[in-house]
Formats: structure tokens, sequence, C-alpha cells
């Protein structure tokens, strides 16, 4: 009898066993898998924690991280299907791939404001001992950027807005890498460069860059976004709508611990430690710590995405020719999923 009952026991346990098996099987099959375009900046680490904490898996999501050395080929490798999503700044590619009816704006991130760690315009060595020391004597100087059309020659362009000077006084240095500046400006071959602060504050505490401004000064602007192919918003809203959910809950928990570092000093230093996987790899934690603390910046809660400033900036890039002007904000922004504020009449 003992031996009837120890037998039926073990058929059980296989039969249950297999039962799990293939209950682990289908959740693996039924997560997609998503490719999302970043860049190893401190301002992209909500996606890092979205996925380390599981947050895109409880979404039914298997995220695959494509790792890039700019903006601008993000918005390239959505359109051509190898990146299914991008967390990066607005370039003139992007809204010239936009305006074709290829990707679309789906929510906000990263916002420059006043009085909050943002980018700061850095100047070399050489230019500050030659007496480039305040941000009105730009004119003649030249800034590095990594292209054409990118983020960095928006900046520029807004701080030569700004301050009332002509903005082909300033000198640009298309460098195509942000690691390629950042040796530039160590070595006085360009006169400036415009960067987030886990970098900016870094070059400045080791004495090589000085610090002569904050863009928010000159530009408190919605520097980075969500974006996605217009395919996925028409034939995909509810991945993309679970894609948004996901990172949401990143961006939530980043601006609860990273934005008062001093309320929870465990929970900062293990998020720190989680953000170090991806930003700062390859130093070691103590040496990489202060810079990935020093660079927290402002997420928009929610994903909210500021339409107007996303306006502004390509009507900017239409005037300078490098867009089209034949579309508008509202033909290159889906609002389904997020909030969204100072939207253009």
């Amino acid at each position: 009898m003992k031996h009837r009952l120890n037998a039926t026991w073990h058929r059980s346990l296989i039969a249950g066993s297999a039962l799990a098996l293939i209950a682990l099987g289908t959740l693996a099959q039924a997560a997609e898998v998503v490719n999302l375009g970043a860049l190893r900046f401190t301002s992209h680490a909500a996606g890092y924690i979205a996925y380390e904490k599981g947050y895109f898996r409880d979404q039914g999501i298997d995220l695959k991280f494509k790792f890039f050395q700019a903006a601008q080929p993000v918005a390239v490798a959505i359109a051509s299907g190898d990146v299914d999503f991008g967390v990066t700044a607005l370039t003139g590619g992007f809204f010239n791939l936009a305006g074709k009816g290829a990707l679309q704006v789906i929510g906000g991130v990263w916002h420059e404001e006043k009085g909050m760690n943002g980018s700061a315009i850095l100047v070399s060595n050489k230019a500050f001992d030659a007496g480039f020391k305040t941000v009105d004597q730009f004119p003649g100087k030249s800034i590095g950027i990594t292209q054409l059309g990118s983020s960095f020659h928006y900046m520029a362009g807004q701080i030569a807005e700004a301050n009332g000077f002509d903005f082909k006084e300033i000198k640009l240095k298309p460098l195509q890498k942000v690691g390629a500046i950042i040796g530039a400006l160590k070595s006085g071959q360009v006169d400036s460069f415009i960067i987030a602060p886990h970098i900016a504050k870094g070059l400045v505490n080791a004495g090589a860059a000085k610090q002569i401004g904050w863009l928010y000064d000159y530009a408190p602007y919605q520097v980075t976004t969500v974006f996605t192919s217009t395919k996925n918003t028409k034939e995909k809203s509810d991945l993309v709508g679970r894609f948004m959910k996901a990172y949401g809950r990143g961006v939530a928990d980043f601006r609860r611990v990273m934005l008062d570092q001093d309320k929870d000093p465990a929970a900062t230093e293990a998020m720190t430690k989680l953000i170090h996987k991806y930003v700062y790899a390859s130093r070691p934690y103590a040496k990489a710590a202060p810079s990935i603390k020093s660079g927290a910046i402002n997420l928009n809660a929610g994903n909210a995405l500021d339409v107007g400033d996303v306006d502004k900036q390509l009507k900017w890039f239409q005037a300078q020719k490098l867009v089209s002007s034949g579309f508008s904000v509202r033909d290159i922004v889906d609002l389904s999923y997020v909030q969204a504020y100072n939207i253009p009449n």
C-alpha cells in the first residue's frame, strides 16, 4: 500500500512539474521581444530601472537594449525596424523621418528646469585661459557637436538666440560621438561643449574643463522624449501602452529616490548600483558613483510631454532649413499614452 502511495505521489509530482514547465513556456512565448534604443547616460536611467525591476516583464515585454553613441541614429534605426522604441533627444534626422510619416513622439522624459540639475556649458581649459569665461563670448568660438541637426546643434542655436548674436558666429565642429567631443575639449581642439551633468561635473571636478553656465538659463526645454514608429502606434497600440506603463514606473522610482537622495541613503546607494550596470560600467563603482549621483536630472512625472517645446524645436530646425516645412507638430505627436501640456493652438 505504501509503495502504491509513493508511486502515485511520484507520478503527481512529475505531472505537476510538467504543467509548471508548460506554464512557464507559455509565459515565455507570450512575452514580446522589444528593442529599446538608448545611450549610456543617467538621463536614460528610468529604462534601466524598469528593466532591472521587472516592470517590462510585468507588461509581457522581453526588453532588449541597443546602445548608440548619438541620438540621431536611433531615429534611423526605428524607421528601419531595427529598434522599436527610442528615448533620446529630438534631432533634425528625427523630424525629417517623422515628417514623412515614419515616427511619432509618444511621451516626454528629461526636461530642463531652471534651478535643477541640467546640461552644463563647458569650455576647454585652453579657451578659458585665453579669456572665454562667459556665455556672451561665444561669437568666434567653436563648439563640439555630434552631427549637424543634433540636439547639441539646437542647444548652441538657443544660446545664440538668447544672447542676441548671429548663430553663424559660432563655429560648429561635428565629431560624431560624445567621447570624441570630450577628447577634443580636453585637448583644446574645440572651445566648448554642452553636456549632461553626469559627464560635465566629472570633467570639471577632474580639472579637465571649466563650466561657464547652465543651459536652462537659455533653453529650458524638453531634452529627451520617447518615440516609436507610426506603424507601432497604429498597429500595436496595446504594446505601446504597455511599454509606456513600464517605463513610467521606472521614471517614478528614479524621481522618488534620485531627486531626493538624502531622504533614504540606502535606497540611493542601491539605485546607483543598479544604474552603474549601464552608466560608467567600465569604471569601478567607487569612482563612478559620484558622477551618477550628481547626474540625477528632472525626468517628467508620468512621462508628461511638453508639446509646445517640441513645436518650438521643430520650427527652429525648419527655420534652419534642416527640416522640411511641410508639416506641423500635430502630425508627429501621438497624445494617446501620456499627459500632454503646453499644447499650441
